[in-house]
């Protein structure tokens, strides 16, 4: 068997699917986290998996623009109690004022930048701190910039539009993808790989269900299906927050005809391992401990 206990949970935990279904799916994957996902969607049993995230760590996300320049960064630390501090929610903002004026290329240089201040705030607040990962726009000459922080720092948004949106267009714009979490702006930037796997997987779906189909029907459904995944992933492709009886497209169309240029969306500890606590392991190791001492 090439997985553990934990990982059955953590694909349970991704899919919302039953232990021993999760159980089935990694044997049949040979351990293969992704593939089990891949089998328990082609079995119609996940098929909100595709978009499931891991938000485990502490920490924000935070904005900041200045002289057309913008920064989006997320600082992790090791409890939500000093991420809504003041003293680290400062920190995060010279973070994020560095690298709009320093245009650093990566989280090293941030780091060995501003060191001395890294080690002072990790000495008053007692905790670990990671700078994680940043993005930094420059407005173009006819471009627009638009930056949104939802939910004190859990998510944060940067998008790029021309110069025909407005302020409230651009707000909108950034209030949808921190919504609905697009990963393109249009379908034809979905890499073609991942619309054939997309596809694959939807047949398989339409093959296991109840009542066989033709091939024929089948390929009408998936070509249908394939259009609703257009609509999850792709920014113009979706229902408009604000009013779900328009796209965004149509949306953009109805106010100025904007075009949006790029986007990039954080969700605070997306991806990363939860800190897992074992009050057995810990009494043990307490008792060890106190042994030792004698």
């Amino acid at each position: 068997m090439n997985f553990t206990n934990k990982d059955v949970m953590d694909l349970r935990a991704k899919t919302g699917v039953g232990m021993m279904d999760c159980k089935k799916a990694l044997i049949e994957a040979d351990g293969d986290m992704d593939k089990a996902v891949d089998i328990l969607r082609e079995k119609g049993m996940a098929t909100g998996a595709k978009r499931a995230g891991k938000i485990a760590s502490q920490g924000i996300v935070d904005a900041f623009g200045k002289n057309g320049v913008y920064a989006l960064v997320e600082v992790n630390c090791e409890s939500d109690f000093v991420a809504r501090g003041d003293q680290f929610k400062a920190f995060v903002r010279e973070i994020a004022e560095y690298i709009v004026d320093a245009a650093p290329e990566n989280t090293e240089q941030i780091v060995a930048a501003k060191a001395d201040l890294l080690n002072e705030t990790v000495a008053k607040i007692g905790e670990k701190i990671v700078v994680r990962r940043f993005a930094r726009y420059e407005t173009a000459a006819d471009g627009k910039v638009s930056s949104y922080i939802h939910m004190g720092g859990k998510i944060g948004v940067l998008v790029e539009t021309d110069d025909k949106a407005s302020d409230e267009v651009a707000h909108d714009l950034a209030l949808q993808i921190a919504a609905a979490s697009p990963d393109y702006v249009t379908a034809d930037q979905v890499p073609a790989e991942a619309v054939e796997k997309e596809k694959e997987i939807l047949k398989a779906q339409a093959l296991n269900e109840d009542k066989p189909k033709p091939m024929n029907i089948i390929e009408k459904m998936v070509e249908g299906r394939i259009n609703k995944f257009y609509k999850e992933v792709c920014l113009l492709e979706q229902p408009f927050v604000k009013d779900q009886d328009k796209t965004v497209k149509a949306y953009l169309k109805e106010n100025g005809g904007a075009s949006v240029k790029r986007f990039v969306r954080f969700t605070m500890g997306e991806g990363l391992e939860k800190k897992e606590e074992n009050l057995a392991n810990e009494v043990e190791e307490q008792i060890a401990k106190a042994k030792a001492g004698k």
